[in-house]
């Protein structure tokens, strides 16, 4: 959909396209060391890759400040 000057944006800063418009976007991620798209994944390997979970801090928890043990050590409790 088109606005009176020619452009597609409408109110809310959203960017509607048709089909036509639309380009697929291809999943890149880091392993062993070497960047490599999802797409050239086996099957197995790309079920890993969408059962893998982001690292969050607050999901971790937050286990206190290893220099304030007084020593340099990490400690496993």
């Amino acid at each position: 959909m088109k606005n009176e000057d020619g452009s597609t944006k409408q109110s809310g800063g959203d960017f509607p396209l048709n089909d036509a418009e639309r380009q697929p976007c291809e999943i890149w991620t880091r392993v062993m060391g070497y960047h490599r798209p999802v797409s050239s994944f086996n099957a197995g390997k790309k079920g890993e890759f969408y059962e893998r979970k982001p690292f969050t801090e607050a999901a971790a928890g937050h286990r206190g400040d290893l220099s304030s043990r007084g020593d340099d050590t990490a400690h496993c409790d």
